[in-house]
């Protein structure tokens, strides 16, 4: 008898040492970003001894990061009912309730998951630290409070040492995080998320030839590691569009690094959306389009693939395709939309509208204009997307529907086009109304165009041709002293650049233009004036009919 206990003993030892090996490789799969490996590895714990609370709290946890939140809170659930470890599950509940907005439940559920700790216990307080980091509403100050008890318990705990590195980092504290990530793998060598996340910091202050030797310094100590190649795909591609002449070279080192890390991953469904995701960055929407296809072919059930399907169809030229992709995935309640669906669903429409000729049928207009405001309404920086839009719309001679566009972006001043995008916006209601005669101007659209220069002037006072076209606007307005005003104003910047300015063919025309408006504008009400202007245009260009016509009008 005594013989079989302790056999049994062993037995139930075995089991355990298995069970948290289990546990310790599944957390391991989940650093290296395998979610599917984890998952599978955590769902063999939970049908081996549905008990386990710890397994079950750390499924929901990749369920909840990967935003499937009715299937994490099915696992947070059933680790209440379990016997071991049951508490960590009210944090992940609290996770939820934190993306909910909810600060109380989340705050009591905490209080549920540390009410019966024991005085050493750390665990708890890191998890929480997590939760505040890792919401979509993160609260880092309340993150860093809880890691500080539990290093105040543990100092050298490296797991507790990298999280409130990562809190710090939320927090824009560069220099506390460093140190943390430093400390994090000083504790624990082991533990290269610490020393990648050293390379994540010198990313972020733009020093991308020192971030990248950083994550190679991490690629030296575990070349398998796959999270560092795609921080090093992310570094390529913020190298080349902070640098433009680096662009091509580091773009295709950005996908090169991002195919090793997917390499290195389980190539399930979410490293492959992960993978689109990166696509769309770096605009590789031939890619693109190819991979949701396939994705398509392997999973009919996820509809986030109709997104990417819709955006690199747009982009490739398949209109059709990309209305229907997209109106299939916005329409349905549940799924997530964000601003950039509509903005790809509204480019659609008005492309699909558009005649060969580059005119827009004005319902398709409407219809497609509806969606970019809706994309705007949810996130106001969306209207960054839509400068490229407006121009081509420019560039076919589409003015009000080019004004239409830029009118959604140039009261932004966050965002990073807004200079450029108000000079498109007064050129184009200017040159939709440029030809129009006997007062059929747009008066309210010119008012509007005459403001939006103003607003250029303030964004950059150096800008001189916003002199000109306030000129030209005044004179469609036919306000003489404006007129007057402005092409003065325009003369005297143009001049004070100097002799080789004045010297350009181009900038002649110009001048010419302002002394004839300006004589234009005097020649009701001060003739001699307008003489003397229309004048300075004769010595600038002696064979311009207009002023020498008006010069023999006016004596």
């Amino acid at each position: 008898m005594n013989k079989f206990k302790i056999f049994s003993l062993a037995l139930v030892a075995t089991a355990s040492v298995a069970k948290a090996q289990d546990i310790k490789e599944a957390k391991k799969a989940i650093d290296a970003e395998q979610f599917q490996k984890a998952k599978s590895l955590l769902k063999s714990i939970i049908k081996a001894k549905p008990s386990d609370g710890e397994a079950n709290f750390v499924l929901g946890n990749i369920y909840l990061n990967q935003s499937v939140v009715d299937s994490a809170k099915i696992y947070y659930l059933n680790g209440i009912e379990a016997a071991d470890k049951k508490n960590l599950n009210y944090i992940g509940l609290g996770q939820i309730d934190l993306d909910n907005k909810n600060t109380a439940s989340a705050q009591a559920n905490f209080g549920l998951a540390t009410k019966d700790m024991k005085r050493k216990d750390v665990d708890e307080y890191i998890y929480i630290g997590k939760a505040y980091i890792n919401s979509n509403n993160p609260d880092y100050n309340s993150a860093i409070a809880s890691l500080k008890r539990a290093l105040a318990i543990e100092p050298q705990n490296a797991t507790a040492l990298l999280t409130i590195g990562d809190a710090y980092y939320g927090a824009n504290n560069q220099n506390d995080a460093y140190k943390a990530y430093r400390d994090a793998f000083t504790a624990d060598p082991t533990l290269l998320r610490a020393k990648m996340q050293l390379g994540v910091l010198l990313k972020g202050a733009k020093s991308y030839d020192e971030a990248i030797k950083s994550f190679n310094e991490v690629i030296a100590l575990n070349a398998n590691y796959g999270p560092v190649y795609r921080e090093l795909a992310e570094t390529y591609y913020k190298w080349a569009r902070n640098k433009p002449s680096t662009a091509k070279t580091n773009l295709q080192n950005a996908i090169t690094n991002y195919e090793k890390y997917l390499s290195l991953t389980d190539y399930s469904l979410d490293s492959k959306m992960r993978h689109a995701d990166f696509l769309i960055l770096v605009k590789d929407y031939k890619s693109l389009e190819t991979v949701a296809n396939k994705m398509i072919a392997e999973d009919k059930v996820n509809p986030r693939i109709y997104r990417y399907l819709g955006y690199s169809a747009y982009e490739n030229g398949n209109i059709d395709v990309a209305l229907k992709s997209l109106e299939d995935y916005v329409k349905v309640p549940n799924n997530k939309v964000i601003a950039k669906d509509y903005l790809y669903l509204g480019f659609a429409k008005i492309k699909k509208g558009t005649a060969a000729d580059g005119s827009v049928e004005a319902s398709a207009f409407e219809a497609g204009l509806t969606d970019i405001k809706k994309a705007v309404a949810m996130e106001p920086l969306a209207v960054e997307d839509l400068g490229d839009f407006g121009k081509e719309l420019f560039g076919k001679k589409q003015y009000n529907q080019a004004a239409a566009i830029y009118e959604l972006t140039t009261t932004n001043s966050e965002q990073k086009n807004y200079l450029n995008d108000n000079v498109y916006y007064g050129i184009s209601l200017y040159y939709a109304n440029a030809n129009k005669t006997n007062g059929a101007v747009d008066a309210a659209a010119l008012t509007k165009a005459d403001a939006a220069f103003d607003r250029v002037l303030v964004a950059s006072p150096t800008y001189d041709e916003a002199y000109l076209y306030k000129g030209r606007i005044n004179n469609l307005l036919e306000k003489d002293d404006l007129i007057i005003k402005n092409y003065e104003e325009y003369v005297a910047k143009t001049t004070a650049k100097g002799a080789e300015e004045l010297a350009k063919p181009a900038t002649v025309k110009k001048v010419v233009e302002a002394y004839n408006s300006i004589g234009a504008a005097y020649a009701n009400t001060d003739k001699a004036k307008a003489v003397e202007y229309f004048n300075k245009s004769l010595v600038l260009d002696p064979a311009n009919k207009y002023a020498a016509d008006s010069v023999k009008a006016l004596k």
